[in-house]
């Protein structure tokens, strides 16, 4: 069993910032990939970013690249999404994911963590 546990969410103003923490803990297994996705109200999940764990290797959605920034801390099997600029369309429940492929769909998923971001 695999669970990831996603903390940082909370209430911001418009133009401010917030940190997402994602822990990964269970049973060991091999991540290529960790991302994070949010889904708003009465929206399909979206992409938001992701990082090839074995080299850091980054990806983002254009609507939050240069603002957000996704990183990783192997020893704590910890992957991190730095917010910057945020703006009231971030808000979503913002949720952490795991692939244990190059290919394919995300295996495990988060519970996801909530972000509002008032104007």
């Amino acid at each position: 069993q695999v669970q990831l546990v996603e903390s940082g969410g909370g209430l911001v103003q418009a133009g401010g910032s917030l940190r997402l923490s994602c822990a990964a803990s269970g049973r060991t297994f091999s991540r290529h990939y960790m991302g994070w996705f949010r889904q708003a109200p009465g929206k399909e999940r979206e992409f938001v970013a992701t990082i090839i764990w074995s080299d850091g290797s980054t990806y983002y959605a254009d609507s939050v690249k240069g603002r957000f920034t996704i990183s990783r801390a192997m020893a704590k099997n910890t992957v991190f999404l730095e917010m910057n600029s945020l703006r009231p369309e971030d808000t979503a429940v913002y949720y952490c994911a795991a692939r244990e492929s190059s290919i394919g769909p995300y295996d495990y998923w988060g519970q996801g963590t909530q972000v509002t971001v008032s104007s």
